[in-house]
């Protein structure tokens, strides 16, 4: 099939994820990923062969990365609303990542019964950002949940990721750094350890406005803080670092 054959509706588009010819459909006028996931995808270092679940998965696009980026065993998404999994669902088999990647329709507080215990490696995460307190709500009710926090809180998904990993598993997420001390507390108190931590600056010279968490489930305390991520450089032109990750600093992973 060529590439447009797995378009269904006319607000669907094709975009290429410029690693080893990875692409992924999202709608024009709906949700679509941004940095955070692909900082995300970047932050897990995966080890070979290892089961990943990825929670709040959306348009599919951190499963996909991930296994593009790493020799995964499986890593499977979950997603709320079902024409993402359907959508995503596409994705993966114009991909063809069929035997690596798939996709699960359910609500985050519902991992109890979608999943067994202790049974994936590591539960990756881009949740949603903001309580119902902050900031104006989109009317779009998918955009608005993919946002804030309207179907699951922080704790949700921390309880979400506890129950799913194995004991010495990693936990790893991407959020908003004015909520790190509620979130570090949140995972504490469910005893996913933050080992690694890494603040992403818009510019040099600007405050963070993402930080990236890499937590072990029954880890022990201590803590390391990865130099910092700058995105922009003076004349907004991407830094050498940012070019790496989205692989388009001369090395697009073909092979």
């Amino acid at each position: 099939m060529a590439d447009r054959d797995y378009l269904q509706y006319d607000n669907e588009r094709i975009d290429d994820l410029q690693i080893k010819g990875r692409r992924i459909i999202q709608k024009t006028d709906g949700f679509c990923f941004g940095m955070d996931a692909v900082l995300l995808s970047d932050y897990a270092r995966v080890k070979a062969g290892s089961r990943v679940v990825d929670l709040c998965s959306g348009t599919g696009i951190v499963p996909i990365l991930l296994e593009a980026k790493y020799p995964v065993g499986h890593v499977e998404g979950l997603e709320y609303f079902p024409e993402y999994v359907e959508m995503a669902g596409r994705s993966i088999r114009m991909n063809r990542q069929e035997d690596k990647v798939s996709m699960r329709e359910g609500d985050v507080k519902e991992a109890r019964r979608l999943f067994a215990a202790d049974s994936a490696d590591y539960v990756t995460c881009n949740p949603p950002y903001m309580t119902e307190n902050h900031g104006l709500i989109n009317p779009d009710f998918q955009k608005a949940a993919a946002r804030h926090e309207l179907l699951c809180s922080f704790g949700d998904v921390a309880d979400a990721a506890r129950w799913i990993l194995r004991q010495g598993g990693h936990f790893i997420l991407v959020h908003r750094p004015f909520r790190l001390a509620e979130i570090i507390y949140e995972l504490k108190q469910r005893k996913l350890e933050p080992k690694r931590m890494r603040l992403v600056y818009p510019y040099v010279d600007k405050e963070p406005n993402m930080v990236l968490l890499d937590c072990v489930n029954g880890g022990r305390q201590r803590m390391t803080v990865d130099p910092p991520l700058i995105v922009y450089n003076k004349d907004g032109s991407y830094t050498p670092d940012i070019l790496k990750i989205y692989h388009l600093d001369g090395d697009n992973n073909t092979t």
